[in-house]
């Protein structure tokens, strides 16, 4: 990708803001999110490998070890969804399908993490046959890759989220989602993200919280969703807060309960503390899909079930549906033969070279003192971010 079109889409990210503001700003003033424009989902190019559960090592979610070729060139797109533990990317084609995947830990690291997805996607692909038009980016670190890659969409996890399932299922009402240290529930009436809440602080009843347990027990955490639909008598398992599961989980295992039992009251705990926290006040209504990485765990799903009483939908593709919506919204967004930057493909060899320096500016201009975090390249300023007014705004030169 050229330096001209470099500047053009980081323009375009920086006008993209953090966190989740401008779904919640869209919710608050009655103005709903659209999830897509598309409403019959294509057959897809799924392959069964990959991650069996969230909470395992990451592989390649690759459908085989030989790169993906098209019969002709191609259109693609490229979405990556940077996560506090895990970083996950998906290439699609132009019928919107699923031609590379793949799922890694992000180590702390999101810049390095995102160089690494990057290089198994482009590993997957031919890449004489691949044109990457766009690329989207979404998740905690989505300004900073999105600088990196010359993102031309920039968007929330819970409109990224929204848009990759109700292309998938275009009936869902109610979106579950729960990754490593983050959970979240998304409300849809009409393909339309209505509602939405997500958790406090706390990391109970996330992956992180399984992994932990897991750690406790002594059992692989991919091995938690079997071992728990053995169970005949589930243990109650105090949820709420991770330090009192870990005494109460003590407790269960010093006056002798089953293994399978404990494990099953795991599950069943993040279920219940999930609906009495996130879910508080909604309305869960079906179809309900269960996405993030803990849906891959039978054991909670399950769970699910028993306490809604209804059938719970798991995607194959579930654990990466945030980098599928913010693909899918990259190719909305690309631009056409004949535009700006429309003649551009992206570079994957691009981002191994790709080096800048992170600045945290307290801005004086009026009584919110934001904090604006500043990205520079070779001593110029490539995108920005942070502040909640105008006078705040840095631009990229």
């Amino acid at each position: 990708m050229t330096e001209q079109g470099k500047t053009r889409l980081t323009t375009n990210v920086s006008e993209e803001r953090s966190g989740a503001e401008d779904c919640r700003e869209s919710l608050m003033s009655n103005k709903p999110v659209a999830c897509s424009k598309t409403v019959i989902a294509p057959e897809r190019a799924h392959s069964k490998e990959g991650l069996e559960r969230q909470d395992s090592v990451p592989e390649r979610a690759a459908a085989s070890s030989r790169p993906f070729v098209p019969s002709g060139r191609t259109e693609c797109y490229l979405g990556i969804d940077i996560g506090s533990i895990s970083t996950k990317g998906v290439i699609i084609d132009a019928d919107r399908r699923i031609i590379a995947r793949t799922y890694l830990w992000t180590e702390g690291n999101p810049a390095d993490a995102a160089r690494r997805v990057v290089a198994d996607l482009g590993s997957q692909v031919d890449r004489d046959a691949v044109r990457v038009r766009a690329v989207g980016t979404t998740g905690s670190a989505r300004r900073l890759v999105g600088a990196m890659c010359g993102a031309t969409v920039v968007k929330n996890e819970i409109t990224a989220h929204a848009v990759g399932t109700t292309f998938l299922h275009p009936d869902v009402r109610t979106i579950l989602e729960i990754g490593g240290q983050d959970s979240k529930i998304i409300c849809v009436e009409n393909g339309i993200a209505v509602d939405y809440a997500m958790n406090t602080l706390c990391a109970a009843g996330t992956g992180a919280f399984l992994s932990s347990q897991a750690h406790r027990l002594g059992v692989e955490v991919e091995e938690f969703g079997d071992i728990a639909l053995t169970s005949k008598k589930p243990a109650n398992i105090a949820a709420r807060c991770t330090v009192f599961a870990e005494s109460d989980l003590v407790h269960k295992i010093q006056v002798g309960y089953a293994r399978e039992d404990i494990i099953a009251g795991l599950c069943r705990a993040v279920a219940t503390n999930y609906l009495n926290n996130v879910g508080k006040g909604k309305q869960i209504a079906a179809p309900v899909v269960f996405q993030g990485g803990v849906s891959k765990n039978a054991g909670v799903v399950q769970a699910f079930r028993d306490e809604l009483g209804m059938d719970v939908v798991v995607d194959e593709d579930g654990h990466l549906m945030g980098a599928f919506g913010v693909a899918l919204l990259a190719a909305e967004a690309a631009p056409r033969a004949g535009e700006p930057g429309g003649g551009e493909a992206f570079d994957f060899d691009a981002l191994r070279t790709f080096e800048f320096v992170t600045r945290e500016v307290e801005c004086q201009k009026c009584a919110n003192h934001c904090e604006i975090i500043c990205v520079y390249r070779d001593g110029k300023i490539i995108d920005s971010w942070g502040n909640r007014c105008d006078k705040g705004a840095v631009k990229a030169g």
